[in-house]
């Protein structure tokens, strides 16, 4: 049985190639929770045969999930519905409210929690005297254990005099303690990740990853928080929502 008799049978009966079709109905199957983080997808076989298409058909209707990121391919054992983070950018919140709020299970590998001296940019960023200490916080950042991004973040050390108490939350810390920020600005930009950001972020060196600069501000207008996020840009999207001018 050809594809085009096949469309009309499983409703695939618009105008667009039948492996698009497919892939759309692929993606909502993810978006719907049909496949789990981490769960394999049927095979380019299993699929031609459930859906009655031809193997090459499944083969470009799964090529379309892994260059939009919904899908990671690991050779040798098949095809992964991988985990993604769209986080609106008009929303102040932590990483793992972000990933709660989507299903997800956050957790954090701590690198490293210090007392240290503030670097000339830190000092600017964060109004600080030369002689200024900061709590330095290195981390990376997981969801259902795939690590998603590298994280530094910077906080005067008279708001977090032991780095070594902030627990899974940095937010949650600084809410508890008087000084959660209350808006931020953030700056996105591409960069190529280098041969220990690519090992630390699980991807190949020389890949585009998402380096953000955030500022966080009390309600007094004070700077807390400097944060320097190296996310992998197949798991990370950021939604903006823009409207015209009256």
């Amino acid at each position: 049985m050809g594809d085009s008799s096949t469309a009309g049978k499983m409703a695939f009966n618009d105008n667009s190639p039948l492996y698009m079709q497919v892939a759309r109905k692929l993606i909502q199957d993810v978006r719907d929770g049909r496949y789990q983080v981490d769960q394999a997808l049927p095979s380019e076989r299993s699929l031609s045969e459930q859906l009655e298409i031809s193997r090459v058909t499944a083969r470009k209707a799964i090529d379309q999930l892994v260059e939009q990121g919904l899908v990671v391919r690991r050779r040798g054992s098949g095809n992964y519905v991988a985990p993604r983070i769209e986080q609106p950018l008009s929303n102040l919140s932590s990483f793992s409210e972000q990933l709660a709020q989507r299903g997800y299970k956050p957790s954090s590998q701590w690198l490293r929690r210090a007392i240290v001296s503030a670097a000339p940019d830190e000092q600017l960023a964060l109004g600080l005297s030369p002689q200024a200490r900061v709590a330095r916080l290195e981390r990376l950042r997981l969801a259902d254990e795939v690590v998603m991004a590298f994280e530094v973040s910077v906080i005067p050390a008279t708001v977090l005099p032991a780095p070594e108490q902030v627990g899974s939350s940095l937010y949650e810390y600084l809410n508890q303690s008087g000084h959660m920020p209350v808006r931020a600005l953030q700056h996105i930009r591409a960069m190529n990740a280098g041969a220990q950001l690519a090992a630390q972020l699980g991807v190949p060196e020389g890949q585009a990853v998402l380096f953000i600069t955030r500022v966080g501000y009390l309600e007094s207008g004070q700077a807390v928080e400097l944060t320097h996020s190296y996310c992998r840009s197949d798991h990370y999207d950021f939604v903006a929502e823009m409207r015209r001018a009256a």
